[in-house]
């Protein structure tokens, strides 16, 4: 007898973490070492309070742009709004030459 194995069908979905999909989890991590790696950086050489501020402040910016432009789909799209009226531009050619010459 042959063993059967069950098949995983989700081959074609996108990776979902955390509620982000696809290049949005890079989007997400990106800004959150940005917002740690600016917030350390003017911690260091400012004060250490601004530094925690930017931190903060830098990592909910991120996140929440990322969150927004997700909602916009994963892959790039041009949405037009409004109707568009394409006018058919046809060339109508007798051959009025070839039936005179028939004649």
């Amino acid at each position: 007898m042959a063993k059967r194995f069950p098949i995983y069908k989700g081959l074609q979905k996108p990776l979902i973490y955390k509620g982000f999909q696809g290049k949005f989890i890079g989007w997400g991590i990106g800004s959150l070492v940005t917002g740690v790696v600016l917030g350390g950086l003017i911690g260091s050489l400012t004060h250490m309070y601004l530094g925690g501020i930017i931190t903060i402040t830098t990592i909910v910016a991120g996140l929440l742009f990322t969150s927004q432009e997700q909602k916009k789909g994963l892959h790039n799209k041009n949405r037009y709004e409004g109707v568009f009226l394409i006018e058919p531009h046809f060339k109508i050619k007798y051959h009025a030459k070839k039936e005179k010459e028939r004649i």
